[in-house]
């Protein structure tokens, strides 16, 4: 069968991450065969609300939650075992049972990596981009030493020994050279507990590259799900306060090996203002005292950490450069609720750098630092309600739909979706 009967959806952050990519992400697997992380750690998590029932996902895509898709974590994610098994457990509680697919060329994340991350969060100060320590980076760098080790390697004995003595003593010293810190436990021990963790994985560990490649020419429904957003891609995002993978959507490619020319929708999850986990500059962050309630308001808690986000006005600067650098094409619009009977709203549409007007994202640090948001005032709207999301887009107020139709001139793009709560149900297809 030709592959031009691909169905292909991919969701992606288009902000910093914490878009509400999750619950966009959990409406339409339903609608799919597959559900595919592509990048990313458990350094992300999504949190989805389903029949007022909260879950929190890290490295499981968020259609666990439907009986039908399988759950694929692609070759571009690097796994913690301990973690993933730990996931899987506490789905178990929950009387979900995924079906679970995990890449045989995924790199494994091991003890000495969180030890490097808190050790180079150390050593960059200032350039720190507000880690998570669970070890991202130091396994994103292994794999790049290509000394690095795979799913499928804990599943080989002599093969892990081999490769772990020569990773082990590689950041061994490197550890000791940044700081004082001995690598705990031995390597011995991490040998015979990630045995352990292989045997426990090894019913899960497939080449996924294969099986959705089948699927793709079996016309099969697969949606990707992507991690954080696109200020904090490696390449595109505001280096180096960004994580340690690509999160656009053209990386779907490189990690899953599904070819991308025959991707149907790109969808960009877009907050209706901003948030974000970490450190660095952040134009439209709003003063503490109005930050501090739009926070609460917003529940603006990180997934993984339960540390505060930062908030500030909607940027679309930022947005833009999502729309290009993705090839969106549409946008899924998340909490206008938390914007409701807030009064006028501030909306930034350009950076002025040292009395220069500013459209797109700058790869200056420098110019960024010192980038102050040009806003546009746009009014507020009241309160909304769940009947709307049965009524349509026209239900909703006018001064919402004026809201959108600012944005789509803005940024050149179409809002087909608008989520007005956290719940599957509270969602709005134009």
């Amino acid at each position: 069968m030709s592959l031009n009967g691909s169905k292909i959806t991919v969701i992606v952050g288009a902000q910093w991450g914490d878009e509400g990519k999750g619950k966009i992400t959990d409406y339409f697997a339903g609608e799919s065969e597959y559900v595919v992380r592509y990048h990313g750690g458990n350094n992300a998590g999504h949190t989805v609300i389903v029949k007022g029932s909260e879950y929190k996902l890290h490295l499981i895509p968020s259609g666990v939650l439907y009986e039908h898709p399988i759950s694929v974590i692609g070759n571009g994610v690097v796994i913690d075992p301990k973690a993933l098994l730990k996931e899987i457990q506490y789905l178990f509680k929950q009387d979900i049972h995924p079906q679970l697919m995990i890449s045989d060329r995924a790199h494994v994340i091991m003890p000495y990596h969180k030890q490097m991350d808190n050790a180079l969060t150390d050593h960059q100060g200032a350039l720190a981009a507000g880690s998570t320590k669970r070890g991202i980076a130091p396994v994103y760098a292994d794999k790049m030493f290509r000394h690095g080790i795979r799913m499928v390697d804990i599943t080989e004995p002599d093969i892990f020994k081999e490769k772990l003595h020569k990773s082990y003593n590689f950041n061994k010293k490197l550890l000791s050279a940044i700081s004082d810190q001995i690598i705990q436990p031995d390597e011995k021990s991490i040998y015979e507990k990630y045995l352990q963790y292989g045997k426990k994985l090894a019913p899960y560990i497939k080449d996924i590259s294969l099986e959705l490649y089948e699927a793709q020419r079996n016309g099969k429904a697969i949606l990707f799900e992507g991690a954080q957003g696109i200020s904090l891609d490696i390449d595109h995002g505001i280096y180096p306060y960004t994580t340690s993978s690509n999160s656009i959507a053209g990386n779907i490619a490189t990690g899953t090996g599904v070819s991308y020319r025959n991707i149907n929708r790109i969808i960009g999850v877009t907050k209706a203002y901003i948030s974000r986990v970490g450190i660095g500059p952040l134009p439209t962050e709003l003063p503490k005292k109005q930050g501090d309630a739009l926070r609460e308001k917003g529940e603006e808690y990180g997934t993984t950490t339960g540390r505060p986000r930062r908030v500030g006005w909607l940027d679309l600067v930022q947005v833009r450069q999502a729309v290009r650098v993705n090839g969106l094409t549409e946008i899924a619009l998340t909490k206008p609720d938390i914007l409701s009977d807030n009064g006028d709203l501030s909306v930034c549409t350009a950076y002025d750098v040292d009395g220069q007007q500013e459209q797109e994202m700058p790869a200056s640090l420098h110019k960024f630092r010192l980038a102050e948001p040009v806003y546009q005032t746009l009014p507020g709207w009241g309160q909304l309600s769940d009947d709307m999301a049965e009524k349509g887009y026209e239900s909703l107020p006018e001064n919402l739909r004026h809201y959108v139709q600012f944005i789509e001139d803005e940024v050149s793009c179409p809002i087909s979706i608008i989520s007005i709560g956290p719940e599957r149900h509270q969602t709005i297809i134009r």
